[in-house]
């Protein structure tokens, strides 16, 4: 049986290069890239990360499109979402990471970890993987990648 959900998906705009340029000029406008390098930026990403997840501490398990959380939690998720990527996507400009390309990188390397066929419906680390082919044939096993 099928989900009878509609599948989520982000809006087209803006893009992440918009939001790098709107961050970039709004940091430019108020004199504050003299405080925006990158071990600053990661400092508040963490702060920013912190604040989110306090919005899911001692919740427990949390519905998928979050349909016990209020309107005022919602909005709450959605600016600290936002600050979070708004410092993710600073932190990598300043760094010079070209961000959407590295997160293609990524998973192409991922998914070579992680084939389908020997991980599909298991939480396992893919070091894990190895470990258990050792186990039950009886010797070491060449791992993906």
């Amino acid at each position: 049986m099928s989900d009878p959900r509609p599948e989520f998906c982000f809006s087209d705009s803006p893009s992440m290069e918009d939001i790098r340029r709107l961050q970039s000029r709004f940091a430019a406008e108020r004199d504050w890239n003299q405080f925006h390098q990158p071990r600053n930026l990661l400092l508040a990403l963490v702060g920013e990360v912190g604040e989110l997840a306090e919005l899911f501490q001692w919740r427990g398990e949390v519905s998928e499109g979050l349909p016990d959380w209020t309107p005022s939690q919602k909005e709450s998720l959605r600016h600290e979402l936002s600050d979070v990527l708004i410092y993710l996507l600073e932190l990598a400009e300043k760094c010079h990471v070209d961000l959407p390309r590295a997160v293609l990188t990524k998973m192409e390397l991922n998914a070579k970890k992680y084939p389908v066929d020997r991980v599909q419906g298991s939480a396992k680390k893919y070091t894990e993987y190895g470990e258990e082919e050792q186990a039950s044939s009886g010797g070491p096993q060449q791992g993906p990648g």
